[in-house]
Formats: C-alpha cells, sequence, structure tokens
C-alpha cells in the first residue's frame, strides 16, 4: 500500500476537487487525515489504486510525495495498540503515521507507515 501526502491551499473547495477527482478516475479512498496551517494543508491518503491515484494527482499538477505503508490487524482489545508500538519501539523502528482502514471479526485493520519496513514486518 501507499500513502500519499498532497499538499492543496487552505481554501474552501480543495478537498472536496482532490476526492472528486480521485472519485472520476474510480479511485476509492481507505483512510485520511487532514491538517491545516493558516495558508495551507496537508492531506494523507491512503487508496485502492496506488497507480491510478498518482496518475490522477499528475495530472491535476499537485503537489504530493509517497511512501509505501504495511499493514497490521490488532485485536480488539485494551493494550493491543500498546502492545504492537513497544513492539516496534523495542527493535527501533519508529511509527511515522498510522491509519485505521477498517475492523471486523479479526480485528482493527491498519495502514502503518514506518522508518524500517523490513524490521517491522518481522514484529508486526
Amino acid at each position: 500500500m501507499i500513502e500519499f501526502s498532497v499538499k492543496l491551499t487552505n481554501r474552501p473547495g480543495q478537498l472536496a476537487t482532490l476526492s472528486r477527482e480521485l472519485a472520476t478516475a474510480g479511485v476509492n479512498i481507505e483512510a485520511l487525515a487532514a491538517i491545516t496551517t493558516e495558508h495551507d494543508g496537508l492531506v494523507k491518503l491512503v487508496v485502492d489504486e496506488d497507480y491510478a491515484a498518482r496518475r490522477v494527482l499528475n495530472d491535476a499538477g499537485m503537489s504530493f510525495e509517497e511512501r509505501r505503508v504495511i499493514t497490521a490487524v490488532l485485536h480488539d482489545k485494551p493494550g493491543a495498540l500498546a502492545d504492537m508500538a513497544e513492539a516496534l519501539a523495542n527493535t527501533g523502528v519508529n511509527i511515522e503515521a498510522m491509519y485505521l482502514l477498517h475492523s471486523n471479526s479479526e480485528g482493527l485493520h491498519f495502514a502503518v507507515a514506518v522508518d524500517d519496513h523490513e524490521t517491522a514486518r518481522a514484529h508486526l
């Protein structure tokens, strides 16, 4: 999976434009986080179609960065997140971003951006 970090101007309609462009291309947003400052906005997305999203962002002339994320399933119980975060921290892996994708009977499904994918996968 890929996380896209899209820089936008902080003004009405920017998120609407971004999400409409993706929808028109058939790209489904699986997870999203957004934050603004006085003049700028940053939208972080995990989508179902990386190639199509990349094409949409490029065609629209939007400024973006991307990085790989890994998935993790945690049991839906107190302490599950703490256990995972501690396991990664104990191996020197830094969590840079985390998104709840969905939950079901298996547990909570997350997309996790880390600074060391190989070490993280061995401990998730």
